[in-house]
Order: C-alpha cells, then structure tokens, then sequence
C-alpha cells in the first residue's frame, strides 16, 4: 500500500514501511510541506500495529540537504522561528522514541537538518558518496532538529561540539569512524541491504525489540538502580510473550532461530 503526497513516499509491505524523501530537485531538502508530510506519516505508523520497523532513505542521489534556505529570507520574529521548530518538535519526539527499530540508508548529501533526521535512526547504513555536516553556523543559525540530544549521546561531547563549530564535512569513513554510520555498502546494495536487517528485525519479537530499544534510549539519562529497575520489568514482560515460549522451544528442539542477524 503506498500513499501519494507531494514530496515524500510512503509504502508498508510484509511489516516493513519505508518513508522515502523525495524532492531532488531541491536535494531533498526540508521545506514547509515536507515538514507537515512526515509529521503525518509519523502519526500514522505509531497507530499501525502492523508496522514492525521503518527505513528512512532519499529519492535521488541524496538523503537530506537540510533545511529549504530559500523559505528562510527576509524577515523572521524570533516567534516565528520557535514555532517553525515547535511544529516539526512534535513528530521528531515521537520519531526518536518511537517503539520500533529504524533504519536509515543514506545516500549523499545529509546536511544539516538532514544529518539530523538519520541520526533519529537506530542503525545508520550509508553509501561511499554519502556526507554528513552541520552547517548551521554558517548561516548565523544553532543546529536542530534534535541533534543536541542525539549526537553527543552518539559520538561524545567533544566531538559534538568540533562537528557543530568547525561545520566539517565527514565523508562515509570519517563518519563510520566516529560511529554515526554502522555499515557502508555500495550505492546499487543500500536498499537490498536495508531491507534485509528490515526483514531480521520483522522476525524479531516485537516486545522484546521495543524494550530493549525503550531501555537504551533511557540509559544515558538515568542511574543504575533506575536501569535495573527497567530491566527487570522488561524482563519479566518478555518472559510472559508467546514469541519467547516459541524461541525456547525452537532452541530446545535444535530448531534455528527466527531472529538471526544478516551478514
């Protein structure tokens, strides 16, 4: 099933949605409407119990070019800059801790806001061509999108802080190296490659992924009795599943397991 809109793609198939940005004329930047369209299919897939994981990825031969700079001249009240945030705050929270893994496939420029959007992903795939960077400063503007709470937890603070001042490029190894992106693979193998740890994680049980994805998201935030705490109501909740009473068996009966990690 796939849903027309006017600058992204969104299509759900065997579990697996895929919300594809597609605005190459414009590097597929972030402009009002594209803005509104994800916020929709955020909302949408978090009441789609029939989703089990997301890939993110750009049309073209580009993830995310960041923000639209041509919807940002003239004059702009301080108001008015809060709310153009406030509006996309909504659905990159529910993004961030949505309880489902995401994976995204970049390809290209992710620039600014963009590198932003594939750092709300779990596991980050990438393409030799990909670059990453924080121009912000540039343009007299501090980062965004969540990337204040995503990278440092990601890459550590000081690092953080010398891709944010120095505005750096980092091509697919540099950012491989500093542990934005898991995997780099050919530009022809990124969607299959996808796809596959899409299918692994569509064989997972679903409420041990969400709790361990649940129980991550929380650990840099909170102290180790608190994370015992969590960990142990997760699980107990995972113990009383049909999919673990299945696996024990599996197991048991030297059966392979349903969930196995791709090469």
């Amino acid at each position: 099933m796939e849903s027309p809109m006017e600058t992204i793609r969104y299509a759900v198939e065997d579990g697996i949605a895929t919300l594809t940005l597609d605005y190459p004329r414009r590097k597929n930047a972030l402009n009002a409407t594209m803005r509104r369209e994800i916020g929709e299919v955020v909302h949408r897939l978090r009441q789609d119990a029939s989703v089990r994981v997301l890939i993110l990825t750009g049309a073209g031969n580009d993830f995310c070019s960041g923000g639209d700079i041509s919807a940002m001249q003239g004059e702009i009240t301080a108001e008015q800059g809060r709310q153009r945030l406030a509006a996309v705050h909504g659905w990159l929270e529910d993004l961030i801790q949505l309880d489902r893994p995401v994976i995204a496939a970049v390809d290209g420029a992710a620039y600014g806001a963009g590198f932003s959007l594939a750092l709300t992903a779990d596991i980050v795939l990438a393409t030799p061509r990909a670059r990453f960077a924080l121009p912000f400063l540039r343009l007299g503007l501090i980062p965004d999108c969540g990337v204040f709470y995503t990278l440092p937890r990601m890459i550590g603070l000081q690092r953080a802080k010398a891709l944010m001042f120095s505005m750096r490029e980092l091509d697919a190894e540099a950012a491989r190296e500093h542990g934005i992106v898991m995997e780099i693979v050919p530009p022809d193998a990124l969607a299959a490659r996808a796809r596959a740890l899409a299918e692994t994680f569509v064989q997972g049980s679903p409420v041990a992924l969400a709790l361990t994805k649940q129980a991550l998201n929380a650990s840099l935030n909170r102290d180790l009795h608190a994370m015992l705490a969590m960990e142990a109501d997760g699980q107990g909740i995972a113990f009383a599943t049909e999919y673990r009473k299945e696996a024990a068996t599996r197991f048991l009966e030297k059966q392979p397991p349903r969930y196995r990690w791709p090469d």
